[in-house]
């Protein structure tokens, strides 16, 4: 059997990075699509070159763009993919009130240049691909139902949430047109120790770890009171994996069926090195997004019983996870800085 190939859009981003991890654990060669920029973003891949199985490098990279359709075709030739993870997309919902344009060209008209490229290449090539979208629980936004299923209407509340469900009725579309292998996985919020440091979970385990060394002393957050169904990245890459691998595309919620707070969130993580969250914790009117998403909750009972995914990590162990990972590095922080090699908290404050 000849060996699978994979091509992932968004690699460096944090799902991924795991996903990329899942693949090459399984024998596939991966390839990834990365934006030309002045500085390197691949700190959560650098692990991944050599192949530990052989040695040899199975993971490669390609210049390319969602806004730029010459670049999908030419890296679909090049690499010449049997599988495709759309994961590409500005994904900080509060960020997508301040550029709601390229937000929907990336998230919404990226997908779709895509869907056109692998359509192309299928006909001209003769090879058969199947295509994974990231959906989003954001598209649920003002919620119809509590849970959420692959039912519910989808009401979004942010550019974000609007450019996800273009991107969700675009596969749909492509799907019945096309007779493409193409799913949607509706995930809802995951998080892990490689999360992007602006997101709320990150800023605060980060915030922990920082405050714990004497580092920083406040942390400042919007609406702590929203709910949100939280699960680890790693086990939701396996998910994305298992929808390819079905005989027929399909649409999946992926969930862990929990709902907490972010004010829970707070205190397990302040909790976890004997701290009151409430004694550095500031509430900032400029973090609320204009229009909030109070409650998410996923049932994910079709994932579970068509695919055999269940999640692994619980939200107390994800919690716990991210705030020994942060604790370590606001530790290397504080050794560099008391060595004179990294500025202080008021150095930073006086520049």
């Amino acid at each position: 059997m000849s060996r699978k190939i994979a091509l992932i859009t968004g690699i460096t981003g944090q799902d991924g990075s795991y996903l990329a991890e899942l693949l090459l654990d399984k024998g596939y060669e991966v390839h990834g699509v990365v934006r030309r920029a002045s500085s390197i973003n691949t700190s959560r891949i650098d692990h991944l070159y050599e192949d530990p199985h052989n040695g040899e490098v199975s993971l490669r990279l390609h210049y390319g763009d969602l806004g730029d359709a010459n670049s999908l075709r030419r890296i679909l030739c090049d690499a010449q993919p049997t599988e495709i993870y759309n994961l590409a997309a500005q994904s900080h919902v509060r960020v997508s009130f301040d550029m709601p344009l390229e937000t929907a060209d990336v998230g919404g008209m990226g997908t779709l240049r895509l869907l056109e490229a692998v359509r192309e290449y299928q006909e001209t090539s003769g090879q058969a691909v199947r295509v994974y979208q990231a959906s989003s629980s954001e598209m649920f936004g003002k919620v119809h139902e509590t849970p959420q299923n692959e039912q519910t209407p989808f009401h979004p509340r942010s550019p974000y949430g609007v450019a996800k469900v273009f991107s969700y009725w675009a596969i749909i579309n492509y799907r019945e047109s096309y007779d493409l292998h193409a799913s949607n996985g509706i995930l809802f919020n995951h998080e892990s120790p490689r999360r992007g440091e602006t997101f709320v979970t990150r800023k605060i385990t980060q915030a922990v770890g920082r405050i714990r060394h004497g580092l920083q002393d406040k942390l400042y957050l919007g609406n702590i009171d929203a709910k949100r169904d939280w699960g680890f990245a790693g086990d939701y890459v396996k998910a994305m994996w298992l929808m390819l691998q079905q005989d027929s595309p399909d649409d999946f919620v992926v969930s862990t069926n929990e709902t907490h707070s972010v004010r829970e969130f707070l205190e397990l993580a302040f909790g976890h090195v004997g701290l009151d969250y409430s004694d550095y914790v500031e509430i900032d009117p400029r973090y609320f997004r204009p229009a909030e998403v109070d409650l998410l909750l996923g049932d994910s009972s079709k994932a579970r019983e068509e695919l055999g995914w269940e999640p692994q990590v619980s939200f107390r162990e994800l919690v716990q996870m991210m705030v020994e990972t942060d604790l370590e590095q606001a530790e290397r922080e504080k050794t560099l800085q008391d060595a004179g090699l990294a500025p202080s908290m008021q150095q930073r404050r006086a520049a």
